[in-house]
């Protein structure tokens, strides 16, 4: 499998969401009567698309906000909201800077401490409007910040990092053992981000209860441009949605994977799941919100990196409530908007009932599906032509 990239080495051919399409299906089916939802440990929530665990996306009233609609919008743990009491003037000041400047002021403000009190608080504040709360951590504070989250009444727990594998090595700091981990607590615990089978298999054996898929593809990450590694969101989604098949037939225990990153409009998600996912996490589209804390920025998790930041700060402006984003009705002609109705009339039009259905869709290689026939809009630069 591969083909000759030169003298004895092979390499595979991979695919993004810019290079395929979706094949209506020999059936339609009203929007209107799909079924959106998945399930997560014993959790289940009609709205498939999460918010992204970044400082620009998230803060407590932007995880009420969307629970309230029916979604999930996850709490970085280790951002400005659990360093400072009041995050809002540090958010100003990362909004106010220059370009050339940003990284570096981000690089200064998350060299506060976290403070444990402040992540029980958020938590409570979140769970307070009888919402779920669901936060995140890298895997070196996982197990400390685990026992605060659970305490607290959060209600899933992931632990990410850029890559993230089972045989992790290193002599500077204790490496987190995830089948230990996973029953120590009695949250849901998902883990991430990764982008192939064999390493799925391996940390769904562990116990995890979902899996993140992704390296490198979100709008504000710069790790396929500093580190050069990456697979594009199409094939890792599938790779990784086969080594979830495989473990279920192995064992009957099914784990969500969820496409994280690279998908900025309603076909992106689309794609996402008809190539496999059982959910997608993204962090663009929502950080265009009014509800959104970044005043129409977001950053990368890795820009606060003391020596190699693997993000920078990006911005998207602001466009609309979220409610609009999600829900519609759409004001904008580029697809940023009423993700949740694109999702179900894509469904309607390829004939799946449920998120498992548009998982069989056929695919195909379709380098011209954006470009095809659309040249007044790339000139004038309305609805796909946009940059």
């Amino acid at each position: 499998m591969g083909m000759w990239i030169g003298r004895g080495r092979k390499a595979r051919r991979a695919y993004g969401f810019d290079e395929i399409a979706l094949v209506p299906g020999e059936i339609t089916i009203n929007p209107a009567e799909v079924d959106t939802s998945w399930e997560i440990g014993k959790l289940k929530f009609n709205v498939p698309i999460i918010a992204a665990a970044m400082d620009g996306v998230v803060d407590v009233k932007f995880a009420i906000a969307m629970g309230k609609l029916g979604g999930l919008a996850v709490l970085n743990l280790e951002g400005v909201q659990t360093r400072y009491d009041d995050p809002n003037e540090v958010l100003d000041r990362i909004a106010n800077e220059t370009n050339e400047n940003a990284t570096k002021l981000v690089q200064n403000l998350y060299v506060k401490p976290v403070k444990d009190d402040l992540i029980y608080k958020r938590i409570k504040e979140i769970k307070a409007a009888k919402v779920p709360a669901i936060v995140s951590s890298i895997p070196q504070k996982a197990e400390k910040y685990a026992k605060i989250a659970e305490e607290a009444g959060a209600d899933i727990f992931i632990v990410q990092s850029t890559v993230t594998t089972v045989q992790h090595i290193s002599t500077q700091y204790k490496v987190l053992d995830f089948p230990k981990f996973c029953k120590s607590t009695k949250l849901p615990i998902i883990v991430g981000n990764t982008c192939s089978y064999t390493t799925a298999l391996e940390l769904m054996k562990t116990g995890i209860s979902g899996l993140l898929v992704g390296i490198g593809p979100g709008a504000a990450c710069t790790s396929r441009g500093v580190l050069g590694i990456g697979v594009p969101q199409v094939t890792a989604t599938a790779d990784c949605a086969g080594a979830r098949d495989f473990y279920y037939k192995q064992t009957g225990r099914y784990v969500p994977i969820i496409t994280d990153g690279g998908m900025n409009v309603g076909g992106d998600i689309c794609k996402a799941f008809a190539s496999g996912a059982d959910a997608v996490m993204v962090g663009s589209a929502f950080a265009r919100a009014k509800e959104a804390p970044g005043r129409g920025y977001h950053w990368g998790m890795a820009t606060p990196h003391a020596n190699l930041p693997r993000g920078t700060r990006i911005y998207v402006g602001t466009t609309g409530t979220l409610e609009q984003i999600m829900f519609g009705p759409a004001e904008l002609d580029d697809g940023s908007q009423n993700l949740m109705g694109a999702l179900q009339t894509s469904m309607g039009n390829v004939g799946a009932r449920t998120i498992k259905e548009m998982q069989l869709t056929e695919l195909v290689i379709a380098p011209s599906i954006k470009t095809e026939g659309k040249i007044f809009q790339a000139a004038q630069r309305v609805g796909m032509g946009k940059k």
